[in-house]
């Protein structure tokens, strides 16, 4: 009797601990084949030229995907590299390795069901099963005291309910070993170059540099809580004792689990709230993409009232050149970085909309581009919130509705001349 053998496909779930579908393949396969693919249409240029993932963003994933390869081989695997269309690759190696079933996360946003779609209608004339696992999410959907086409489209509503009458579950454990089939070609990672894309260059004004990877995201979570412990025995943290966890990146592309963090948190009861918070967020704006598709953000077509300027205002904001001085820093940072604090992510986005008159939509493709932590749901649920076309009736942040001279701050990027201490204000895990 053959081996039986599940093919693991690997997308925004780059870890190997508190991994379902790495452990139901380990329990319920004789050999496990890891792969990830590097799909092209994520790093073409999009209609105004700008290329769908920037430099940042693309060094980050490379740079997960080459350490989840590392950390499978510590337990005796081997992770496929492949570039090209998943509904091509995934059928081809599945039948080169006569794989007997697909497993994979399941997303939300419209682009990534599309394609788990054509993998799955591929497959299926295979008669192989492409199976559905849910693992983006702190709250798991089967554990919601609703059904999905019943979520609350109120944020507070949803809150109450939730953390009333759910619990989160506790994470899987990590497999002893992973057994391969005999894999004879492996595939290299691919080059920037390959991808399109030329190498980013590092800001010296850049407060941090993200390194991608599950091993980094174990690093930087134990590091943020080991100084919120500092923080909650000394009584000096920002905010009580809240202050960034950085963590959004690596939760974007799954290098660590939202109930990895979660767990982390209890064990500082009322002093990780905020951190709580931001996670609850993440998984209201995945929710409402399951719930209600793409019509959570409306028709992305639909006409706005905009500034009769708007596209050179635009243009402006994504330069930093609107002549206030927050704006501008944040947007020279995100320019140079990748990266900026939701704080300030609040601040421009709301800008753009209700000062500039601008585009949002426009404002959330250039957002998707830059950001190193970019996530479907929660860029485009966020910037949609705060353009109020979802319907929601409570602002997302009083930030949001604050004028950018409220929160002034010293930050290097202020003016490229005249470099000064950089805010230590951090993200709140929301991108």
């Amino acid at each position: 009797m053959s081996d039986r053998t599940i093919l693991v496909w690997f997308r925004n779930d780059l870890r190997i601990h508190d991994n379902e579908i790495l452990l139901e393949a380990v329990r319920k396969a004789d050999k496990v084949l890891p792969v990830y693919c590097f799909d092209p249409y994520y790093f073409q240029p999009t209609s105004s030229g700008a290329p769908k993932t920037g430099s940042f963003r693309a060094r980050f994933l490379l740079e997960a995907v080459a350490d989840l390869r590392k950390n499978l081989q510590g337990f005796g695997a081997e992770l496929m590299i492949r570039i090209g269309n998943p509904a091509d690759v995934i059928p081809q190696l599945a039948e080169e390795y006569h794989v007997n079933e697909v497993y994979h996360h399941r997303e939300v946003a419209y682009e990534e069901t599309n394609i788990s779609e054509e993998v799955e209608a591929a497959l299926w004339k295979m008669r192989l099963n492409l199976k559905h696992f849910i693992g983006h999410t702190m709250y798991h959907k089967e554990d919601l005291p609703f059904p999905i086409k019943d979520i609350p489209d109120s944020f507070a509503v949803f809150k109450k309910k939730v953390e009333r009458d759910s619990n989160v579950r506790s994470c899987v454990p990590t497999p002893d070993h992973i057994s391969v089939p005999e894999i004879t070609d492996a595939g290299e990672l691919p080059t920037l170059q390959q991808l399109g894309l030329t190498e980013p260059v590092d800001d010296p004004r850049a407060a941090e540099y993200f390194q991608g990877g599950e091993t980094a995201a174990l690093v930087q979570m134990h590091k943020y809580f080991s100084q919120l412990d500092i923080a909650v025995k000394q009584k000096n943290g920002r905010n009580g004792t809240e202050f960034s966890s950085k963590l959004s990146p690596w939760l974007s592309i799954g290098c660590i689990s939202p109930r990895q963090v979660y767990w982390e948190i209890q064990k500082y009861g009322s002093n990780g709230n905020l951190l709580k918070l931001e996670l609850l967020w993440r998984d209201y704006f995945r929710f409402m993409f399951k719930k209600h598709g793409q019509k959570f953000i409306k028709a992305k077509d639909e006409v706005q009232d905009l500034a009769p300027d708007a596209e050179l205002l635009l243009q402006k904001w994504k330069n930093g050149e609107t002549g206030v001085p927050l704006i501008d820093a944040a947007m020279h940072e995100l320019n140079a970085t990748g990266f900026i604090c939701n704080q300030n992510r609040q601040v421009v986005a709301g800008y753009l909309v209700n000062t500039l008159k601008a585009d949002w939509t426009q404002g959330a493709a250039y957002f998707e581009e830059k950001l190193i932590d970019y996530s479907p749901a929660s860029n485009w649920g966020n910037w949609a919130f705060i353009a109020g076309v979802n319907d929601a009736k409570e602002s997302k942040y009083a930030i949001a509705t604050k004028l950018p001279k409220e929160l002034e701050a010293k930050t290097d990027f202020v003016n490229t001349w005249q470099p000064s201490s950089i805010d230590e204000a951090g993200d709140l895990v929301s991108a």
